[in-house]
Parts: C-alpha cells; structure tokens; sequence
C-alpha cells in the first residue's frame, strides 16, 4: 500500500515532536519515499539531521532563503499525501483560517492531496473552543483527524491530547490513501490538440485542459493509478503520469494503446473532428497569396476505443453550445458508458474558466443536470460516480 508513495511528513513544535522520527523510520521501512518540513519550534524538540539521517533527504523548514524559488507549492505537488505530526494546536488554527506564515502551514494550503493532523496538546488546550471550531472547520474542508489519545502529557499532566502512535497514524494513512477509486487503473485526458498547417501555424481550440487536470488530479486523490495523456501546457498534476501529445493523431495512438491497461479512460481533451489535409514544410507567406487550406477527418479515438474487443469503461466529453439534445443523441449513438456534457456558452461553464456546468448522460440517454461548480468539485463528483458505476459492474459480475 505505501510502498513507492510520496509522503510528506510535517513536524511541529511539540514535545511528541519525537514520534515523528519513530513514525517517518516506520513510512521508510514501509517502503515510502518521505520528505519531511519542521517548523521552527520542531526544531527546539528534535534536529532535523534526524530526520535527515532516517529518510536520507534534507529537510526543509524556511519558506525563504532556501535553494527552492517556492518550496511550498513544490512540496505540495510532489506529496501524495501529507502528514502533520505532532499538529499543535497552533498549526490547527492556522491551517483552519487559510493562514501561511511558515513552511509547513503555507504547503498544507497548497496541497491538493490528502491531509492527516495528528493533533497532540494538552487537555485544556484541546477542549478549547476555539480548538474545537478549528477541528470542525478542517474536518469540514475534507481533511481527516487521527487521535487525540488519553494519556501522559507534558509536565506530567494526563487527559485527552496525547498524540497517537505511529502504528495508528499508519493505519490511518493507508484509509486515507485506499479511496473509492483504490486499485482502478484510469487514462484521462486533457487540453485541445493542435493540427498543424506549416512549421508556424495550426489548428486549434479554446481548451485549457483545466477540467482534464482537476479530474486527473481527482482520481489520484481517489486513490487511482493513473495516466494523464495530455496536449495542455499546465503543471503536471501530481501522482499521475504523464503522457505529451500534440495532435488528435498522437493523442489517438497512446490512448489506444494504453487503453488495454487501464479500466477507466475519460476522454476529457477537446480533439479536433479536422486537420490540414497536408502540413506544408515552410511557412506560409502573405506575398504568395491567399491559402487554401482543404481538411480530412482525423481519427475517431472514442470509436477506436468502443470496438475494442476488451474495451474500459468510457467517459466521452461533449462540448456543446445551448441544448443538450445533440449531447443525448451522441450518448446513445456512440456507445459509450458515460457522457459529461457542458454548454461551453453558459456564463461560467466556458473554455478556460475555473468553473463548469454539467450533465451526465448515460448510455441510455438518461440525463441527469449538476449545478455550476468549480471544475475541481465537478471532477471529485465525477470520480465518486464512476466508483460507484464500477462498483454496481462488479456486483453484477
């Protein structure tokens, strides 16, 4: 289970600051490649050499100064999970108000991957109101608590506030990693493909590539393995790998062939119907006249993945402008699984925007409409639907 996952452990300034070396040996045993971020106050309870001994990677705790232009973001987008242990209650405030005045509180509001607090304070600290709002708010963000315990504290004090164990972190870690997606193999892909008519120019389309990347992003979260074939220039989501393509040709080419791996492929790219029926070598100049560019057809890639003879399930994406009733007609005739379709002229559902409006459409032409949201909140829908259509698959065998 942990074994290959990147792990970002976050240690704070409390006298547990010690069972974090505990719990870092046990994630490296575990086979995980862990980096580890200290506050200063950690480093009053243990040094980072520590940590840096244990993992063999050198610590980072300063948001400036540092090699990294940004460690913060950089730390974020390589962890696929993060783990704050000890989590004062200082760093409960802080990362429950979207605060960000040190390493380890700017990097948790740059995560997009799953949080673990393993909060460890004393009693009256703890039952504080206003820790108990914070616990409330965070839990209400989706990120997931483990413990307190009762036990020892410092200062020879006992009650509810002790930190867990490493073995329970642990324990709750591999939860928090397994998701609804666990061991689903899934291509997505993403952005406009780009049809070129000279060394210069090409065809092309307001795709962003956003919504393929939040769903990317998503699925990995999920707890899928995935593949992100993409033609979008945007910071490659971490946890997925990466494939590059440009052209609806490229694009067609990898996701067929790495169709017979995955069960799951979401065909999220806008990919151009046409293409210049021939690239011309040189540039076209405006001296030599007016062109006359004639196209062809490029390759159907989800009519390539439907007569597989062992296909996935598949996710067809289709733009339109007002009705869904050519989406609909497109659902039945295609014969894909599922349809997501989004009226790309609606305020808020265009190319580029952070947000979307939705329709999923099955094979049936069943439609069922979903409320503008952000296309984060569209792609995690997304994924807990098609846990569950996998699901429903597998019981009926």
């Amino acid at each position: 289970m942990l074994s290959g996952r990147r792990i970002l452990v976050g240690v704070t300034g409390g006298v547990a600051a010690y069972k974090a070396a505990y719990l870092v040996r046990r994630l490296v045993e575990r086979g995980a490649d862990v980096r580890v971020m200290m506050t200063r106050s950690a480093q009053q309870f243990v040094g980072p050499q520590t940590f840096a001994a244990i993992t063999g990677q050198g610590v980072a705790s300063e948001l400036f100064g540092a090699a990294s232009v940004s460690p913060h973001t950089e730390l974020a987008r390589w962890a696929e999970a993060v783990i704050i242990a000890p989590a004062t209650a200082n760093t409960l405030a802080k990362a429950a108000h979207g605060l960000s005045s040190d390493l380890v509180s700017a990097t948790i509001l740059a995560t997009t991957a799953p949080v673990l607090l393993a909060p460890a304070m004393h009693t009256e600290m703890w039952e504080n109101a206003a820790t108990r709002r914070n616990v409330a708010v965070l839990q209400g963000d989706g990120r997931t608590m483990v413990g307190p315990a009762s036990g020892s504290l410092a200062g020879g004090d006992t009650g509810p506030g002790r930190m867990v164990e490493p073995e329970e972190i642990l324990q709750a870690l591999e939860l928090l990693l397994k998701g609804p997606l666990s061991g689903v193999r899934m291509l997505v892909t993403a952005g406009g493909t780009r049809e070129p008519i000279d060394p210069v120019r090409f065809i092309g389309n307001r795709s962003s590539g956003k919504m393929g990347f939040a769903i990317a992003s998503a699925a990995v979260a999920s707890g899928a393995d995935v593949i992100l074939v993409s033609s979008a220039d945007l910071p490659p989501p971490s946890g997925a790998r990466v494939v590059e393509v440009e052209t609806a040709e490229e694009m067609g080419q990898s996701v067929v062939k790495l169709a017979q791996e995955v069960d799951v492929v979401v065909m999220a790219a806008a990919v151009a119907d046409f293409r210049p029926a021939v690239i011309e070598e040189t540039k076209l100049r405006r001296t030599d006249g007016i062109p006359e560019i004639r196209l062809e057809a490029t390759p159907d890639i989800l009519a390539s993945l439907v007569a597989l003879e062992k296909r996935p399930y598949l996710v067809g994406f289709a733009a339109e402008t007002g009705s869904y009733d050519t989406a609909i007609q497109k659902a039945i005739s295609k014969g894909v699984d599922l349809t997501v379709a989004n009226d790309v002229a609606a305020e808020g559902s265009g190319f580029g925007s952070d947000t979307n409006q939705v329709a999923l459409i099955d094979s049936q032409g069943t439609i069922e409409r979903w409320p503008l949201l952000t296309k984060v909140e569209v792609a995690r829908r997304l994924c807990d639907h098609l846990a569950g259509q996998l699901n429903e698959r597998a019981a009926k065998g």
